[in-house]
């Protein structure tokens, strides 16, 4: 006895007419017919009398429906609960983030986001750019914010959003703590923290690349990666570090953050900050999210 062998059946017995009981069911009269013969056969009794004319139901065909009808209908209502039920289950969308990104722009973005978009729950990754692209390439991931290099994969799309502005991290007691602004060439012999390059390669690079434009050397004191250990350390007097701007909301005491300025004493822009995402994927979400960015990068990028 099938399930819609037992459909079949009841619409028939509602209707008592097997050309409106097909039509009810999106079937042929003759498929129709089929089923309830085969529903027939396998209950080895006859559910309905026929004639050209009428239909009616038989003694079993009137028991068979009193005690199916409502478990057909039961089962409709469930379908349709659980239905309602997957129809609101929270969409998730995955986003991954460098710690400055995660700092800054992402904040206020899933401010808006969440008020423009309550059925879908934000799932944020922070971790290093190295690590969230692979992540992002494996589908792990849904959109990421990273400092973006040369030689990504071409099924990425990759948009920059901003350059964030470099500062010294400096230790409270430093000479050079007090001033509006320090240049590079007053760094000179300055004992410096940066990460390890195969870790973070924008910040490393950025700190070789102001020294080589200043005609210098950088004086590495310390290798640390994370921004809190870095600026602990600057605290402990270990050194200096050249990192973003941002990074002075990690309050730690006895550290001081001034703006840096070149060689020649114009204003750093130097750290770029990009989103990207998988060009083949489609994702309603992730394009909402890279919506709501676009109209209003311009406020979420003073945050960086």
């Amino acid at each position: 006895m099938e399930l819609e062998q037992l459909k079949c059946f009841v619409a028939v017995a509602e209707e008592l007419h097997f050309g409106r009981a097909a039509q009810k069911m999106g079937l042929l009269p003759a498929s129709l017919g089929r089923h309830v013969r085969l529903l027939e056969e396998s209950l080895g009794t006859r559910l309905m009398s026929r004639t050209t004319r009428s239909v009616s139901l038989t003694e079993d065909g009137a028991a068979l429906l009193e005690e199916v009808r409502p478990l057909l209908h039961r089962l409709q209502a469930l379908a349709e609960e659980f239905r309602s039920r997957k129809n609101q289950q929270a969409t998730v969308l995955r986003i991954g983030a460098i710690d400055s990104a995660a700092a800054g722009l992402i904040p206020p973005l899933l401010h808006d986001f969440r008020e423009q978009c309550p059925g879908i729950v934000t799932q944020l990754v922070e971790d290093k750019s190295i690590r969230l692209i692979p992540k992002l390439i494996a589908g792990r991931l849904d959109i990421v914010f990273i400092r973006p290099r040369d030689g990504l994969s071409r099924n990425l799309a990759v948009r920059t959003l901003a350059h964030e502005t470099p500062v010294i991290a400096l230790a409270v007691t430093h000479p050079l703590a007090g001033g509006d602004r320090v240049s590079v060439k007053e760094l000179g012999d300055e004992p410096l923290i940066v990460p390890e390059r195969r870790s973070r390669p924008h910040s490393y690079d950025l700190t070789m690349k102001l020294f080589e434009d200043a005609g210098l050397h950088p004086r590495i004191a310390q290798i640390a990666d994370e921004k809190q250990t870095i600026i602990n350390l600057v605290a402990a007097g270990i050194g200096s570090a050249i990192v973003p701007r941002w990074t002075a909301k990690l309050a730690v005491s006895g550290v001081t953050f001034v703006p840096l300025a070149s060689a020649d004493g114009s204003s750093l822009r130097k750290l770029p900050l990009a989103v990207a995402w998988t060009k083949a994927v489609r994702d309603p979400g992730r394009d909402q999210l890279l919506e709501l960015l676009n109209k209003n990068i311009g406020r979420y990028a003073e945050q960086a």
